[in-house]
């Protein structure tokens, strides 16, 4: 899930914006470049050839001129610039009816005149300073790297300005108010500054009866979004917008919205070549040009304008609570001195009020409403409206009937869901991608949700199909995150303010592997025909539990990763309880398949409905309070979670990324109450996988990639397991409570099960016995020839070396060593000598690593990987140990360092030992020595 938040304007990159641009006057052509807005994932639109038609030529501006001194803005809620509309004295103007003629003019909150490829704004005095919402969506994009359709863009809550003949679109700064101190909000706004999205030419003197003006919408075809920015994080070239040869689709005005549908052309003048290099020098790791356009010069982006109308009485906001995950709008009130936080956060959640208050039952005003987009597949679209109304449980619970309503645009519409009116469900496509998004804008000024659509990428449905390749989902010959996943996690970092709001969401790019998995395994134990009506009913379940987790986001829930640890062992295996009550506490948590091993009771395998911390969310966000009861009310509501386990929460920060993270229980992708023993589970199916895969073998009929995909679906499951396991080994149990309730806010992982976890990685991850197959096995992986990109063998060594390797840096990371010799801080005096030591980790990690050293045992040539990397890590650690690494960790390195030269000088020196063995105990004997005795330089 990605939340977008209003983002301010870096002006400084204005003139990415204008490359290109020379035929349009500055003053027509300004417009900002904001800070760059989270990418996601591709439907990717046909791209309609450029028109030859050229942008028209707005008349030179007159120089601005600043506000004369009664212009000085009012005290108000949010402070800010804003210059009234007068219009000062310049060049003569055009009359309106003459720039107009022969133009068709769209009525509506902000009336456009179209002539062509010319679009005018019809800007009348009461829209001036009056405060409307402008968001920026991405109909179409590359389809590649984190640049995909069907995404929602920024959004600013923006007021119209004039200065002279030249218009301003203004984003309000929001951050900080002064709502009850009219001083103090005039301070604010001389601190504080606006910020310029957009700007065009006035082009006509005012109409004789509605007093407006015409301004030129030419400024929407630069880069207002930012889009250059992601372009060059994704292809490391200086695309530019190029004005000519960008032009409007589509315009749209109705009452409350004026939308404008644009495509702008970014090019770049060529391609370069790559640098010269000498023989042998490693070639630079610069990313090539676009791959999915015909020529990697030129492309179009999509782009959706909406100006909404922001509501003329902002909806009460409701303050958030830190025991249940909300999305937020947050500011900073500078109106009391004496106040103990000066940080105020409201939730987002829809406006939804009664049409009968009295009534204990319901039907909303006005209900929240998804409509399925047009491209969706119809085979889908029925668990797509399962997922959307699967949220009426819990409004039910609350006195609403009926509260969300799924509606279908029909295949001729002419309307785009991607405006600021429809909230919208969007199937996209893309040539790198697996992933849905749960975006959402809302009214900085309460919380209020007032748009959003959800993105959901195809290559889940083909996944479901058994067509996914393993070029989409991972690289043939790695675990490591795929290059979409990066891009966009990268993009999306730089783009948004965090704010309380996840930077991604990737329950469907993971469930989509989870699925592969799932289906092979039950599969080949021949519980799952792959073209059955069970397994499409299987798949099925995957798309309405995606669906019901993206909507719960533009509700305005965050993710909640602890929810999986609410269900016990035994519920998982009781196949009513799963279907009645779920697999997890939350459709907020990303849920694994509930997969039984061989000869268990066969439990519910998806997640099919709400937990309860869904009902828990939605009753704080969206029960009808008296406002005067508001606070005391909604403290009983999250007080509930002191007493019910089920309503237990963590988000993203809690679980951190995939190798931090200090609470065990916090995790994507676990299940049940002990995630050590989940864990152990999996390794148990990853195996029992390969093994029938391996009696299996290939088969007349096969596709091409059911080996590959096999092998490398284990091992994926397999590279969830260590990094997790390792959270247990220096971890804390995190309680979410507010101040002076007295319940403890971190407890230590209990010793035993730090020292289960450490024996788990040593036993399963470290020993080479977890990951042989038999070589006519190996030697039958082989790719499909029809594809040209081709990936060759499995490097299955890399790939066991990769698990490894990532749980050697989370068992050796300066964040453990600090936890392991702090946890006795938080310990009674009592079980101190219980706990477990930063020196007894080190040891045992030592000695599984080099057992061999004490065994006599010929080396395998994987554990001599293992053995290599190890002792790189310990080297860096002599020689130059990262400043956050605490004095104690390295001097306990050091000291082990030293016992471990000793085995290696006794074992280098032991008689029938391989050539190879020889060798590798000699270098190693070498490097540490080396080591050893090097100067420390601290990082």
């Amino acid at each position: 899930m990605s939340r977008f938040t209003p983002t301010s304007v870096a002006a400084a990159a204005a003139a990415l914006m204008l490359a290109g641009c020379a035929s349009t006057p500055p003053q027509a052509d300004l417009a900002a470049n904001p800070a760059p807005a989270p990418a996601s994932a591709t439907a990717v639109a046909a791209a309609k050839p450029a028109p030859a038609a050229v942008a028209p030529t707005a008349q030179p501006a007159a120089p601005a001129t600043a506000p004369p001194a009664s212009a000085t803005p009012p005290a108000g809620v949010i402070a800010g610039a804003n210059v009234p509309g007068a219009t000062p004295a310049g060049p003569p103007l055009r009359p309106f009816a003459d720039v107009i003629k022969d133009a068709t003019r769209s009525d509506g909150l902000v009336p456009v005149w179209r002539k062509d490829n010319q679009v005018w704004l019809e800007i009348t005095p009461e829209m001036m300073g009056k405060p409307m919402l402008m968001s920026v969506n991405i109909a179409q994009s590359v389809g590649e790297r984190g640049l995909y359709g069907s995404q929602m863009g920024p959004s600013w809550m923006v007021e119209f300005r004039r200065i002279g003949n030249q218009f301003q679109v203004l984003a309000r700064q929001t951050d900080f108010r002064a709502e009850r101190d009219p001083a103090v909000a005039r301070a604010v706004a001389q601190s504080f500054s606006d910020s310029l999205v957009g700007s065009g030419a006035v082009l006509s003197s005012p109409h004789p009866e509605r007093k407006s003006f015409l301004v030129d919408a030419a400024f929407l075809l630069g880069d207002t979004a930012g889009y250059s920015t992601r372009l060059e994080m994704a292809y490391r070239m200086p695309f530019a917008p190029d004005r000519p040869n960008s032009y409007f689709e589509s315009v749209r005005a109705e009452a409350e919205l004026t939308t404008l549908s644009v495509k702008v052309h970014y090019a770049v003048p060529r391609i370069s070549a790559p640098p010269l290099l000498p023989p042998g020098a490693p070639a630079p790791l610069t990313p090539p040009p676009p791959s999915t356009t015909p020529d990697p010069r030129s492309l179009f982006i999509g782009y959706v304008y909406s100006f909404r109308a922001l509501p003329a009485q902002p909806m009460a906001g409701r303050r958030a609570d830190g025991r249940v995950g909300h999305f937020l709008d947050s500011f900073t009130d500078l109106s009391d001195d004496l106040s103990p936080t000066v940080r105020v956060h409201n939730i987002n959640r829809w406006r939804l009020e009664k049409k009968d208050p009295a009534a204990a039952m319901s039907e909303p005003v006005k209900p929240i409403t998804y409509w399925l987009d047009k491209n969706i597949p119809q085979r889908y679209r029925a668990s797509v409206t399962a997922g959307i109304l699967e949220w009426n449980k819990a409004f039910e619970r609350i006195g609403f009937k009926n509260a969300v309503v799924a509606m279908q645009q029909p295949d001729d519409a002419s309307f785009d869901n991607m405006d600021s009116g429809h909230a919208s469900i969007r199937w996209f496509t893309g040539a790198d991608v697996g992933f849905a998004v749960g975006p959402s804008h809302s009214d900085p000024r309460s919380g209020e949700i007032l748009d959003a659509d959800i993105g959901m990428s195809d290559v889940f449905g083909r996944g479901s199909r058994r067509l996914i390749r393993e070029d989409v989902a991972l690289a043939a010959t790695s675990t490591e995150a795929p290059a979409w996943q990066t891009a966009m996690q990268s993009i999306w970092q730089q783009g948004n303010r965090l704010n309380g709001r996840q930077a991604t969401c990737t329950y469907a790019a993971d469930g989509a592997k989870e699925l592969d998995f799932a289906l092979d395994l039950l599969t080949l134990r021949g519980d799952l025909p792959p073209d059955s009506p069970e397994a499409e009913a299987f798949a099925q379940a995957v798309i309405k539990d995606t669906i019901t987790h993206e909507v719960g986001h533009t509700l305005g829930l965050r993710h909640n990763f602890k929810a999986s640890t609410v269900v016990t062992r035994a519920q998982l295996r009781d196949k009513d309880y799963g279907a009645s009550k779920g697999i997890a506490g939350s459709v907020m948590d990303y849920s694994p398949y509930n997969l039984p091993l061989a000869g268990e009771a066969k439990g519910e395998p998806n997640m099919t409905t709400l937990g309860a911390y869904d009902y828990w969310a939605i009753e704080y966000a969206y029960k009808p309070i008296d406002p005067a009861k508001e606070a005391a009310e909604l403290k009983q509501i999250a007080e509930r979670a002191r007493t019910d386990p089920m309503l237990t929460f963590a988000d993203d920060i809690d679980a951190g990324g995939m190798v931090d993270g200090i609470d065990p229980l916090a995790n994507r992708f676990d299940q049940g109450d002990d995630p050590l023993a989940y864990y152990q589970r999996r390794m148990a199916l990853s195996k029992e996988l390969w093994q029938r895969i391996q009696q299996r073998g290939a088969q007349p009929g096969d596709d091409a990639d059911r080996l590959r995909r096999s092998l490398l679906g284990g091992l994926r499951q397999a590279a969830r397991v260590p990094v997790l396991a390792a959270k247990f080994i220096g971890g804390m149990h995190t309680e979410r409570d507010v101040i002076g309730t007295g319940k403890v806010g971190y407890k230590p992982v209990d010793p035993a099960q730090q020292r289960a976890a450490l024996d788990f990685l040593n036993r399963e991850i470290f020993s080479v016995g977890s990951f042989r197959f038999k070589p006519e096995f190996l030697a039958a992986v082989t790719p499909d020839y029809v594809e040209w990109n081709r990936a060759g063998p499995v490097s299955v060594p890399q790939l066991v070396l990769q698990l490894q390797t990532q749980t050697l840096d989370k068992l050796l990371d300066a964040g453990t060593a600090r936890r392991l010799l702090e946890l006795p801080n938080y310990m009674p005096e009592a079980s101190r000598k219980a706990g477990i030591t930063l020196s007894e980790v080190l040891t045992t990690v030592q000695g599984s690593v080099w057992s061999e050293l004490k065994s006599g045992r010929e080396i395998d040539p994987m554990r001599r990987n293992l053995q290599r990397e190890h002792l790189k890590r310990v080297q860096a650690m002599l020689t130059r140990a990262p400043a956050s690494m605490p004095a104690d960790a390295v001097s306990l390195t050091r000291l082990h360092a030293a016992e471990l030269q000793v085995q290696l000088r006794a074992a280098a020196g032991k008689p029938g030992l391989s050539i190879e063995n020889r060798a590798h105990l000699q270098e190693a004997l070498g490097s540490l020595s080396e080591a050893l005795k090097a100067t420390m330089q601290r990082g």
